[in-house]
């Protein structure tokens, strides 16, 4: 049994992470910014915020291996040193961390925040780990949704993404909380790459919506790098669950829509 600290406990990852490392055997302890909730025992659970760098020190008390996922559109970097900083002070626990595939090719702001996190952990003179994933379902569908609001659906244009199961993702992060340093490993692809049209006609189809999709060919550097494929790792297309049968799952027949 491995004492595990996951950060971003609550989020999309996180709550899929968290009870397959309790179901692996693993003392599993949450850190978010929430409260604990009544049901999460004491040990299970720290409170703290990794921007404001409240908290660490209580968390990684006792712990063995970090799982960061807490991720933000502001500050990661900060947050990331603040992180080592705590994990050397207790000890200099094995840190795994889950990246995005593409951070080094696609110019993002979000990716190079990313890209700089790798390079700190990598400095640090902790044990470490790293995976990058594609893009997962969920984000894919809140894109679908927010762009399907208005009665035309603008994609961006000459654009495909590769969605990847979060649930699978997390898989994968608690082979490698359980396993030795392994330093940069394989990424993690989704099964299939799809274009953005094909993609937003699926969403619209599972979810009994109606709207004209007009695919608009969107300037700059970072979608170039989009359209360039730099996101996509179609090398390492090992997911298994695809985007329709994740649709599936969130609209099913006869489910009021």
């Amino acid at each position: 049994m491995t004492a595990i600290l996951v950060t971003g406990s609550t989020g999309t990852l996180g709550q899929a992470l968290v009870p397959r490392l309790a179901t692996a055997g693993h003392e599993v302890r949450a850190f978010s910014r929430r409260p604990r909730p009544p049901s999460a025992p004491a040990q299970a659970w720290a409170t703290g915020d990794l921007r404001a760098n409240t908290g660490l020190d209580e968390a990684l008390a006792g712990i063995e291996v970090v799982v960061h996922c807490a991720s933000a559109q502001r500050g990661d970097q900060a947050a990331a040193q603040n992180l080592i900083a705590a994990a050397r002070r207790a000890g200099a626990p094995h840190l795994v961390y889950i990246s995005i595939v593409g951070v080094d090719r696609v110019p993002v702001g979000y990716y190079g925040a990313k890209l700089a996190v790798e390079r700190l952990i990598e400095d640090s003179g902790l044990p470490w780990t790293i995976l990058r994933a594609t893009q997962f379902h969920e984000l894919i569908l809140r894109g679908c949704e927010l762009l399907a609001r208005p009665p035309v659906m603008l994609i961006p244009g000459g654009t495909s993404f590769q969605p990847v199961a979060a649930a699978e993702v997390a898989g994968r992060l608690a082979c490698l909380a359980g396993q030795p340093p392994a330093a940069r490993v394989p990424d993690l692809g989704g099964p299939q790459v799809r274009g953005t049209r094909d993609l937003a006609h699926s969403y619209l189809k599972a979810s009994g919506r109606h709207r004209r999709v007009l695919p608009v060919r969107l300037p700059g550097r970072a979608f170039a790098g989009f359209r360039g494929g730099g996101h996509l790792a179609p090398e390492h297309a090992t997911g298994i669950v695809t985007f329709d049968e994740f649709l599936a799952e969130r609209f099913p027949p006869g489910r009021s829509r």
